[in-house]
């Protein structure tokens, strides 16, 4: 069977793909298999992330004990539960509700004893749903420095390394806080690499990286480091819990859904559709826009020289890139990696392509990403639209909109990262379409 011939079915193609990736993720399919035998004490359910709540859901339609607790998500991803608290607040910049629901949390687990059981249920966002702030600093200086984070170009794993140290939760504290209950860590993972450091920046994880190393991230980007920043992170007062931290002994970590395991499951909807599906890589990072250039020219190889792989094929991609922020449109990292990823096509008339983000927003809009075809950049000179100049001004939601193919998913209560998909027709099915 050749690549679908028409500009919908490509589309139509490609969004299958994303929806069996997000669905591959959800925390009634995953969370079940992984609930441990009920302890002889109390069970407390904590969690954050947007994924949280629907995973607190999954617990409680399958715990056979009493329970109860306190998890944070993100607004619009909250699920109803009856014995465990729901709270949304405010992602990516962090607000009072995070960090009040965060003190809270370390205050149900403040007087546990061996008996006891704390189950985590932790996912992508929760970084920004915990932000109670360091002894010493307040909620301004953490938004501020984040806001910061976020437009500058610093990976992920950078940007939640400076996270760790400047919380009173993160980077193994709120496990610290559990001893000596167990805990258990159900995590759904949303960084390139799967470290569970990373993911929500570990609050029940120990974490290897130290102060120093997250004021000389703040530095490299040439972000504004407030005073009481400064002090904390060069006197060491804002250091992490570490690996070999007795207080760990008790803590157990199980990945539950990673963007391999959603890569795995668009792959076979590709098999099953008759294209062969490549999966690239599930943790490819750097600049969305370079990015973009780079599959390009893969797919263009692919298309003009059947090099690596034959056609019809799906080249399949995951990871997050970063966008450093010099304009002022509206974008996402997903929408600038579409937008740069078409220029360099330059309307190929065999390549189609869907980018966007696994927890159904792309930066801050409440749009998951875009579909590129053949006829986009046409389409967008008939418009008036000039594609170069939208993406120095990082607007590639405002370009997606305008051609009326952004992808719209609503919250999926789940996030497994970005997901990347480039169909590459075969030159047979093409011509017999002329």
């Amino acid at each position: 069977m050749s690549a679908p011939a028409h500009r919908s079915d490509a589309r139509a193609l490609l969004r299958r793909l994303f929806d069996a990736a997000i669905a591959s993720a959800q925390p009634a399919l995953c969370v079940p298999p992984h609930l441990p035998s009920p302890p002889r004490g109390r069970v407390i359910v904590v969690g954050a992330g947007k994924a949280s709540a629907a995973m607190a859901r999954a617990v409680e339609d399958h715990w056979p004990g009493p329970l109860s607790g306190i998890v944070v998500t993100r607004h619009g991803y909250a699920v109803p539960c009856d014995r465990i608290e729901i709270v949304e607040a405010a992602h990516p910049v962090p607000d009072a509700v995070g960090m009040h629901a965060a003190e809270r949390m370390l205050e149900q687990v403040g007087a546990l004893s061996e008996d006891d059981l704390v189950l985590s249920l932790i996912s992508g966002g929760g970084s920004s749903l915990l932000p109670l702030p360091a002894a010493g600093l307040t909620l301004k200086y953490k938004q501020a420095v984040n806001r910061e984070l976020l437009v500058s170009g610093a990976t992920i794993g950078e940007i939640n390394c400076v996270r760790r140290h400047l919380s009173a939760i993160k980077g193994g504290r709120l496990a610290a806080a559990c001893h000596p209950a167990r805990v258990l860590t159900l995590l759904i993972s949303d960084v390139p690499g799967d470290r569970p450091v990373d993911i929500a920046s570990g609050p029940t994880v120990a974490d290897p990286t130290t102060s120093a190393e997250a004021l000389s991230i703040l530095l490299r980007y040439r972000i504004e480091v407030p005073g009481p920043v400064r002090e904390l992170l060069e006197s060491g007062r804002g250091e992490s819990v570490k690996p070999g931290d007795p207080r760990l002994a008790r803590s157990e970590v199980r990945m539950i859904a990673t963007p391999q395991l959603a890569l795995e499951a668009a792959a076979r909807v590709a098999s099953a559709a008759g294209i062969a599906p490549h999966i690239l890589g599930d943790a490819i990072e750097g600049e969305a826009r370079e990015v973009g250039r780079v599959f390009a020219g893969m797919a263009l190889q692919v298309a003009e020289r059947g090099q690596p792989f034959g056609t019809p094929c799906v080249l399949l991609s995951g990871g997050e890139t970063t966008v450093t922020v010099r304009g002022s449109g509206c974008g996402g990292r997903n929408v600038e990696f579409l937008l740069s990823l078409a220029l360099g096509l330059e309307g190929h008339s065999r390549i189609h392509a869907l980018a966007g983000d696994t927890d159904g927003v792309d930066g801050a809009e409440e749009i998951a990403g875009a579909y590129v075809g053949p006829g986009s950049l046409a389409r967008a000179q008939e418009a008036g639209l000039s594609p170069r100049h939208m993406l120095d001004n990082n607007d590639g939601h405002g370009f997606f909109k305008a051609l009326g193919d952004s992808v719209i998913t609503g919250p999926t209560l789940t996030n497994v990262n970005d997901f990347r998909a480039i169909l590459i027709d075969s030159a047979a099915s093409s011509a017999a379409r002329r």
